[in-house]
């Protein structure tokens, strides 16, 4: 926005001259970095830019020096500044004051401000000053001090309280924090409009001072961090035409005494929590009002139930958005009454059924959003034919069928196109090619199976540069066909992944400012081509999963005849091609490589020393199945953010080397809550207008717990050390032990030898445990046990021995006997083979020698002597039918052994007189 610019032809004035040197002194304490008031020359002040005079007096009544464009950052150099000087007290019959959008940083404006008495319009808007005074100009009529940071001023309400000729006051987003509850005596009987959204009040709705301005016609007190339930003082708010409380948490619903409100044409209330049916709601809006409502914006705010089967009297709607609620049933048929429609939301509810033909009734209509619902059924001409004003169609997210005819030409010229998951196949539709001012564009996973036609890439290119805006497409999840071509000038993002093209990739990529292509999954073949070493800005290259072959560019001709010192890859995935060489010479230009996997080709060679060093911040590392060989080199310890290495199935030999200590990242968990410096190599996803246009889905196989898992995004919080399938020798380092963050690690099938470390139980996040096919020998440490997190282990095929260690975690895996089969020296469970008894004859414990043993052997046996002969006692005490039984027993046993005792007397007795 520029200059506001309106010369009249004043009458000649005497002192016209000295008005003209005020303003001159006025801009001698700005600061004008783009010569905006250069144009002020000559004696006649009245035709500068920005000055308005009286026509029948001369005086300056107007001053206009609004900021070029109050929405404009880039123009954030053409703007005022410096100081407000005394000069401009001068203009006593200056009524208009704009300022807006300037940077008056941290001045505070001058009190003889304060005396121009006749001032009616002031604006300083967006202009960064702080303002302590106001109460003098009492004929002012229009205040806008919105985002004038306002955080010292308590009694601000008091403060515009003084100023009774009051009709619009906007002090939106300027950190206000207290609000009173009432006034004592209201002097803003004049005040129409009221704007204080944006601010921090913390309180509820009501009570509230602006609730008793019964002159408001529009209230907008959104996004200010008001609570509580909708205020019944709505229905005393007679002369209420716009009413807007929307971002706030405001619960329940609307009050059931708005019937006096019959001037209202706009209600946005989105963003709250109204309890209850869309049906209720209608019910309570003033029928009065229902043929003068014009906007009615209630998204995110909790509606149920179907819409209404009749909404006649709303015939003069203009906006109706009700879209994130959970409404059901289908879209009615009266929404093509609504011809005054220009923008219709329903989008992100629970919507069924086909789209009404009667929605091509809506001539008028500029956006529909029916977007993430369940819509079905058939989209034709009749549906679109007339909708000659239409910019904005979004229907994704739908099953909608795209029907028309290959020869239709569409009326509309549409800036924003979304139809992902229709059905729009299986032939490339032709009505696309009309469409000359689309910015953003979205036909994923549409079922179009067929190859791209020329003038879609044409068109594309077109586009962008008329627009300047459209530089992502969004191809992925169908069934296009043929080689890629050359892309349109402007494109930065790119996805065609998921498709059935073949052929080479071309030799001119064509667009220079790409960032994001992603190939993924189609049956490109052929080479890379050097032409890859022109795009210096790509962020993500994803060309995994097709048939590649032959060598990468070294780009060596590139560095030495440009000024490139370094690419800007952070993510570059070529896995499950056929690609080979030594390893690929340009990374060492990529120093903001986050995630490198290289897996599944036929890449061969030693890795270079330089990998430590020109990737600082590489932290995914794949090389699985391929045929490199070597030591791992030492300068991998400079890989200080590393937390995923895959080296598995290759021919590396030597060490693990001790080093790896220094891989941090492999010490301390990674999670999407504790880590906010971390930079998530594979968060690609591009946002246009807050709608996701691309989203990098693409899968990875990881072996893990003994089998091959797929992950998608979550494998950036994976922690994981796989250097299996190579010849590796030597010990397992103990420094191992010190990546306690490791959630998988697997050294199988090497020729490690020596112990497993005795520190190995402090892994406490690892999951999957692999040291199977190796020469590692000793005892299996009992720290195994105390691994609460691991679900598969494998010691297989070694040359363990002792006892298998017991313990809670041991015993829940599954398949045991296989953990530990070929280790002829171990015993134990869940092994059949039983370990030798040793020490038969009971050793005297080493604590034991002193004879305290003893001591407590006997202390033992007396308190069991004791305790058993008190029980025996307290049942014979308390039982009397056991006691007698007792008593019983013993005196028959006391009988027979008396009998016993007194017949062997006297046989005795008899044998021994025989003898005598």
């Amino acid at each position: 926005m520029t200059f506001w610019i309106e010369i009249s032809s004043p009458i000649h004035d005497t002192s016209i001259t000295s008005r003209c040197i005020a303003l001159l002194a006025f801009r001698a304490g700005l600061s004008d970095p783009e010569n905006r008031l250069s144009p002020w020359e000559g004696d006649n002040c009245c035709k500068w830019k920005g000055v308005q005079c009286s026509n029948t007096t001369g005086h300056i009544v107007k001053l206009l020096l609004q900021g070029p464009d109050c929405e404009n950052s880039d123009a954030s150099m053409q703007v005022l500044g410096g100081n407000i000087s005394s000069p401009l007290v001068g203009l006593q019959h200056l009524q208009y004051l704009d300022l807006s959008c300037n940077r008056f940083s941290m001045v505070k404006i001058p009190e003889f401000l304060g005396s121009l008495h006749e001032l009616r319009y002031l604006d300083l808007s967006m202009s960064s000053l702080d303002i302590t005074w106001l109460s003098r100009l009492s004929s002012l009529e229009h205040l806008d001090m919105s985002w004038v940071n306002l955080s010292t001023i308590m009694n601000w309400v008091s403060m515009v309280n003084k100023l009774p000729s009051l009709v619009c006051l906007d002090l939106s987003s300027c950190d206000l924090s207290t609000s009173p509850d009432s006034l004592m005596h209201s002097n803003l009987t004049s005040l129409e409009s009221l704007s204080i959204s944006g601010n921090h009040f913390h309180k509820h709705i009501a009570p509230n001072w602006f609730w008793y301005l019964t002159s408001l016609k529009q209230l907008d007190v959104s996004f200010s961090q008001l609570h509580g339930p909708f205020p019944y003082e709505l229905g005393n708010m007679t002369s209420m035409v716009r009413l807007d409380l929307s971002g706030n948490n405001l619960v329940g619903m609307i009050p059931s005494n708005l019937k006096n409100l019959c001037s209202l044409e706009e209600v946005v209330l989105f963003g709250n929590n109204i309890n209850g049916s869309i049906a209720e709601l209608f019910k309570r809006l003033p029928c009065c009002s229902w043929n003068k409502l014009k906007r009615l914006s209630l998204p995110l705010s909790n509606l149920t139930g179907n819409l209404p089967a009749k909404l006649e009297p709303f015939r003069n709607l203009t906006w109706l958005d009700l879209g994130d609620n959970k409404l059901t049933g289908h879209v009615p048929l009266w929404v093509g009454q609504l011809t005054y429609l220009t923008d219709l939301d329903l989008s992100s509810n629970n919507l069924t059924g086909p789209v009404p033909l009667s929605i091509g009734q809506l001539k008028n209509l500029i956006e529909l959003d029916l977007s993430s619902n369940n819509l079905d059924g058939d989209l034709h001409e009749g549906h679109l034919s007339r909708l000659v004003n239409l910019e904005r169609l979004s229907l994704y997210d739908n099953s909608i069928a795209i029907k028309v005819n290959s020869t239709w030409v569409p009326p509309f010229n549409l800036s924003e196109l979304e139809l992902r998951s229709c059905i729009m196949g299986p032939k490339f539709p032709t009505w696309l090619r009309w469409p000359t001012n689309i910015y953003s564009l979205d036909i994923s996973n549409t079922s179009i199976s067929d190859k791209v036609p020329d003038w879609f890439w044409t068109m594309a290119s077109s586009v962008y540069y008329l627009n300047m805006r459209t530089s992502v497409m969004d191809l992925s999840s169908n069934q296009f066909s043929g080689p890629i071509p050359k892309l349109p000038v402007n494109l930065t993002d790119l996805d065609l992944s998921r498709n059935n093209l073949y052929g080479p990739l071309p030799l001119d990529f064509g667009a220079p400012g790409l960032s994001t292509l992603f190939l993924y999954n189609n049956s490109i073949s052929g080479t890379v081509p050097s032409s890859f070493c022109k795009l210096w800005l790509l962020h993500f290259l994803d060309i995994s999963s097709n048939n590649l072959t032959g060598s990468l560019p070294d780009c060596l001709g590139y560095e030495y005849t440009t000024n490139m010192t370094s690419l800007s890859i952070h993510t570059l995935s070529l896995r499950n091609n056929h690609l080979s060489g030594e390893f690929p010479l340009f990374l060492r230009n990529c120093q903001k490589l986050i995630f490198l996997d290289l897996s599944q080709n036929q890449f061969f060679g030693t890795l270079p020393s330089w990998i430590g060093d020109k990737q600082p911040s590489l932290a995914f590392l794949r090389l699985r199945h391929n045929m490199f060989w070597g030591h791992i080199p030492v300068e991998f310890a400079n890989l200080i953010n590393l937390q995923y290495l895959d080296l598995a199935y290759n021919n590396f030999s030597g060490v693990i080397p001790k080093s790896i200590v220094n891989w941090k990242r492999m010490t301390l968990t990674v999670t999407g809550d504790n880590d906010d410096d971390y930079e998530d190599p594979l968060g690609s996803g591009m946002v246009i207008d807050a709608n996701e246009m691309m989203d990098y889905n693409d899968s990875f196989t990881v072996v893990t717990k003994g089998q091959e898992q797929l992950y998608t995004g979550e494998i950036i919080y994976m922690v994981n050390l796989d250097l299996s399938c190579n010849s590796l020798t030597g010990e397992i380092p103990e420094e191992i032990c010190t990546l306690v963050a490791l959630n998988n690690l697997n050294s199988s099938w090497n020729a490690l030898s020596g112990e497993i470390p005795r520190k190995v139980g402090d892994l406490a996040q690892v999951e999957s445990l692999d040291l199977s096919h190796n020469e590692l020998s000793g005892e299996i440490p009992t720290g195994l046990s105390a691994l609460t997190y691991l679900s598969h282990l494998n010691l297989s095929y070694n040359n363990l021995s002792g006892k298998i260690p017991s313990g809670n975690q041991l015993q829940v895996l599954d398949d045991q006997a296989s953990i530990y089969i070929g280790n002829p020296g171990l015993c134990g469970s869940p092994l059949k083979k039983k370990c030798p008894e040793t020490n038969l004859v009971p050793s005297v414990a080493e604590g034991h020698k002193d004879g305290s043993g003893d001591v407590f052997h006997f202390l033992g046996m007396s308190s069991g002597f004791v305790i058993g002969l008190w029980t025996v006692f307290c049942i014979l005490l308390f039982k009397t039918k056991w006691r007698m039984v007792c008593f019983t027993f013993y005196d028959t046993l006391y009988d027979w052994v008396y009998v016993q005792a007194a017949l062997g007397l006297a046989s005795l007795t008899r044998r021994m007189d025989t003898r005598s």
